[in-house]
């Protein structure tokens, strides 16, 4: 059945899209055709912005199918349905087409459900590409991303646990190390006590030996006046100025003052 027959608004959009469609095959075939890898990137670009304005119409097409749905038969909207999806998959075609153009010049490849982000929302490739694939490969493909959900979740818990492990070998070595401080500054403490104790010990011998120097003075002065008192009678025996001293007198003089003492 034929667009144009259903209303003229869907079979104008059709036909756009029917261009942009062939269009798009056409540019393909070029880019096979293209060996400088800069323009294969512009013609690239060039097909990409019109698969954006491919989906806008395929858009357009559906609200016009919308609004003119009460207005058709069951068989006419199933037609115009299927014509719809027939123009999604052509172009989700050439989508994958294009990823596949991407991936060979090192652009970033852009995958089905792939989110890089926290955040990400699924381009409206994606939405066109989701929407030609089977309930198995849509399954398929939720399995492989919740099993690398669960891979990526584990080597975190194991990045989590190996810091929880680093944190704690850091606790007890910080531990040991403020045991070992508070050593030290006991081990000073005791040093600076002793220190104290010896410069005390050291003033109290100072003082000790200051003393004793001034006895060894004052018993060498002493030693020296008795020397001298010895000369001088030695020198000059007559000198009546000088006592003699207890124990030191002359022979003669002991005599005389022995038989003094006897018979008196």
């Amino acid at each position: 059945m034929d667009v144009s027959a259903t209303n003229e608004e869907l079979a104008n959009i059709d036909a756009q899209i029917s261009d942009i469609l062939r269009a798009l095959s056409n540019g393909f075939q070029k880019l096979d055709k293209i060996k400088d890898p800069n323009r294969q990137s512009r013609q690239l670009e060039e097909l990409t912005e019109k698969m954006r304005e491919c989906k806008r119409l395929i858009k357009e097409f559906d609200r016009e199918l919308k609004v003119e749905e009460s207005n058709n038969t069951t068989s006419v909207n199933k037609t115009l349905n299927e014509r719809k999806q027939a123009l999604i998959k052509e172009l989700n075609s050439f989508v994958a087409l294009k990823k596949q153009y991407a991936g060979s010049l090192g652009n970033k490849r852009i995958e089905l459900f792939d989110a890089h982000e926290v955040g990400h929302r699924p381009s409206e490739e994606d939405v066109f590409l989701a929407s030609s694939m089977t309930n198995q490969q849509l399954m398929d493909t939720g399995g492989r991303m919740m099993n690398e959900a669960d891979q990526a979740i584990e080597r975190s818990k194991k990045v989590v646990q190996d810091t929880v492990n680093v944190g704690a070998d850091t606790a007890a070595a910080l531990k040991a190390q403020t045991e070992q401080m508070s050593r030290v500054v006991n081990e000073l403490d005791s040093i600076h006590f002793s220190m104290k104790k010896a410069s005390q010990l050291v003033k109290e011998i100072g003082r000790q030996v200051a003393t004793d120097r001034c006895i060894m003075a004052l018993l060498f002065l002493i030693v020296v006046g008795v020397i001298a008192i010895i000369i001088v009678k030695i020198v000059n025996p007559k000198n009546k100025d000088i006592r003699d001293i207890p124990g030191l007198a002359p022979p003669a003089n002991r005599k005389l003052l022995w038989d003094h003492h006897y018979y008196s």
